[in-house]
This record gives C-alpha cells, structure tokens and sequence, in this order.
C-alpha cells in the first residue's frame, strides 16, 4: 500500500488524466419544481424522508462551487443538466436554463476545470413521469430529444458525456436486501403520484418497482443508444459512455462465489454487453460486501468502522471495482464516482489515500483509467435519504448555503497534488 507521503510512480496518471469531484442537478441546485422527483418528494405517503427544498442553492451559487474546486487544486467537474428545467413541459424549451448550463461550461473552463457532463443522473421532467418514464415506449426518443439540445449547445467545449447515472441500482438495491417495509412505501408512493397525477402509471427512475425493474432497464437502456447516437452524430471528439453503481464483492468460500457470480450476472452483465460499444464505462464504487455459505456477511461488532449504511469502510474496494469492470467488459474506466457517507470526517480524509493507491495499483497493472471524480463536494440531499447521509468534502449551512471546508477536503487536494505532479516530470 502506498505510503501516504510517498510520490506516486512518475507517468503513472497522464496529465490528461481528469481529478475531480462528481455532483447531480437535482441533489445540489435547490428548487427544482417541475421534476418527476420534486413530485414525489410531495406526495402522501412518499419514501422521500423530506423534500430537497433549496437543496445547496448551486442553481445561484454556481460560481462558489467551481471555484472551491478550483481552489482544491482539482482539474475536472462532473455534473448533470437537469433534463425537467430545460423542457419542463412537452416541447416547451427554456432558454434560460440552456444559458445557465452555458455559463456552467463557460466557468469551467475559466478556471481550468474540465467538464463532464452526465445527459441523466436519475430526475427527468415531471411530464416523463406521468407518461410513465421509462417504461413509456417513446421513452427513448424524447430522451434522444433532450440530449440533442443539450448536446448541440455544450458539444464543443465538453469532452465526455455520461448518459445515464446507475440505471442498475435498482438491481444493486434489491441484491443489498432493501427492506420489505421500503419496497412496500416505494409502491405507495407511486400510487400517491399517479393519483396526484391524475394518470394511471406514474414512474421514475431512481423508485422501480420489483417487478418492473426489467423493463425500466429496457427502457433506460434503449436510452442510452439513443443518446450514445445524439453524442456521436453531434459532437463526435467527445467520449460517450454510461456509469453503474459496482460493489467490490469478494467470495470468501465456494459457495460465497456462486452467490457473488449470481448476483453479478442479474447486476452488471446487461450493462456489460452494452458498454462494450462505449468509449469508456462509469465505475461508482462505495463499498465491499463479502459472501459466504451463509449469504451477505454483515459488519459485526469489533469489525472496525462502518459508512451510514452499515457496511464496512474498505479503501481497497476501489481498486477491486475499477479491475473487475475492465476485466469483464475491455472497455476504459472513468471512476465517476468514489466516497463515503459518513457524519465522522476523519473517516472519509483516512479512506482517501489508500483508496487512491488501489486506484494507482490497478493503473500500474494496466487497467485503462481516464479519470477519478469524488462524491462529493458539498453534503447535499441524498434521495431517499434526505438530508441524513453526509458525502461531502465540504458542509453546507442549509440556511444561508454557505460551504465550509472540512479537513477531508485538503487530504483529497493533497493527495491530487501529488499524482498531477508527478504525471508532470515524465
């Protein structure tokens, strides 16, 4: 394991190589009305634990995010176009909002940061919804719309699209053991919207019913060729691909094997043959889960410390995703997301180095990387979870929206300053 005051091998990250921090439209710009989720958060009952409200203010405060980027040393930011305030109704298009992604572009690379862009990180307008979102057959084609403008008016200046942001989770989630109870409020829910709605079918991406998870993921899937075409056809220097939510899971005996190898053929193999026609395939990795005779082993008391799932902090996870995603597909790796929820920051700033140095062994290795986002900036509203889960590298006073650095900020700015600076002495 690399020490962490040891320079990493000169050359091993290109100064090509994109360091930055990963963030979502609806989870930090506050006030987002017209989206299927913002519905959602309102019904009666709803799994949403609360609402996103103001969120972190970015939609305003947009500048003060790029600028603690830039100030953390960082050379890329990954974030999302919300796809509900660009056509916030059928065919009605604000031109507002495509001005105000311009200038997120615009102030991206005014201060040296380059932009990904994710087309779909989970939220779609409120009229997707009611349409029933994926699983409505013109799903695709009005995603492909979407992208077109989004993509006709940012392709120049961006050079990598994320299409869609885990459409597996549903399938991660259900393996993870979601509660009955959850499962049960997430069909609740949905009968509350479509109620609300006045329409017989109201879906989203990020609350999928069991028993429509493959057909949501037909659904998505479709979407992402149609937006991989959109990307190709209009701005054809960019890299195009989509990114799944992988967990590092190890096998502690044989029959602990059978049942990691079952669960990722129902998780990942779909997504693995798609991508294999993609210039690069999105990791989002948090955790390791063991499995055993028994099934999942779960953290027991005296296991060392644990995120606000319950599951274990492994930094080594990281490298065990990056290597099993680009052994099974031959495809180029972009860690598009990477962290820990967890309250306790001295956690979060103890995973960073070890974590990146499984990273840094798995590129000596020659597992092609293109880059590592971490999730996230700012603590921000996290689903179903609301406000409970803390991702960020900074705190946001919820009030007033001001961000305040946490230590974990500095060990990540530091740990970057030393890989950027060693690719520039090759």
């Amino acid at each position: 394991m690399t020490s962490p005051h040891r320079t990493p091998d000169t050359g091993l990250y290109p100064e090509t190589f994109w360091w930055g921090v990963a963030g979502a439209g609806h989870q930090i710009e506050g006030h987002d009305t017209t989206s299927d989720t913002s519905f959602l958060e309102q019904v009666e009952p709803s799994v949403f634990v609360e609402p996103s409200g103001a969120a972190c203010r970015s939609w305003e405060l947009w500048e003060q995010d790029l600028d603690l980027v830039a100030a953390m040393g960082l050379g890329a930011y990954r974030f999302s176009v919300e796809w509900a305030r660009v056509e916030p109704e059928p065919g009605v298009v604000d031109p507002a909002a495509l001005d105000r992604y311009d200038a997120l572009v615009d102030g991206c690379l005014a201060r040296g940061l380059t932009p990904v862009v994710t087309l779909n990180h989970f939220t779609s307008p409120r009229w997707f919804g009611a349409a029933g979102g994926w699983l409505a057959t013109d799903a695709p084609a009005r995603f492909a719309d979407q992208c077109a403008r989004v993509v006709g008016r940012l392709g120049d200046r961006v050079p990598a699209f994320v299409t869609l942001n885990e459409p597996n989770l549903a399938a991660t989630l259900l393996w993870g053991g979601l509660p009955p109870f959850v499962v049960d409020l997430q069909r609740r829910t949905l009968e509350a919207a479509s109620a609300a709605a006045g329409v017989p079918r109201f879906r989203a991406a990020n609350v999928v019913l069991p028993e429509e998870r493959e057909a949501v993921e037909d659904g998505t899937a479709r979407g992402h060729r149609a937006a991989r075409d959109v990307v190709r056809a209009l701005a054809p220097h960019a890299r195009v691909g989509l990114s799944l939510a992988v967990v590092d899971d190890v096998a502690l005996d044989e029959e602990g094997a059978a049942l990691r190898d079952r669960k990722r053929a129902e998780c990942y193999a779909r997504w693995f043959d798609l991508v294999r026609d993609d210039d690069f395939v999105g990791v989002q990795n948090y955790e390791q889960i063991a499995h055993d005779r028994t099934g999942v082993v779960h953290a027991g008391e005296g296991d060392g410390p644990v995120n606000q799932m319950g599951t274990p902090l492994v930094p080594e996870s990281l490298g065990g995703a990056v290597r099993y995603v680009h052994g099974a597909t031959g495809v180029p790796v972009l860690v598009s997301e990477h962290g820990v929820a967890t309250q306790d920051d001295t956690l979060r700033a103890g995973l960073v180095e070890p974590a990146l140095a499984s990273l840094d062994a798995a590129v000596r290795d020659g597992v092609p990387v293109l880059g590592y986002f971490h999730w996230t900036l700012m603590d921000n509203f996290e689903w179903i979870f609301g406000y409970r889960y803390q991702l960020g590298l900074h705190e946001v006073d919820r009030a007033t929206g001001r961000r305040t650095a946490k230590p974990s900020a500095a060990v990540l700015a530091r740990a970057v300053a030393r890989r950027r600076a060693a690719a520039l002495v090759r």
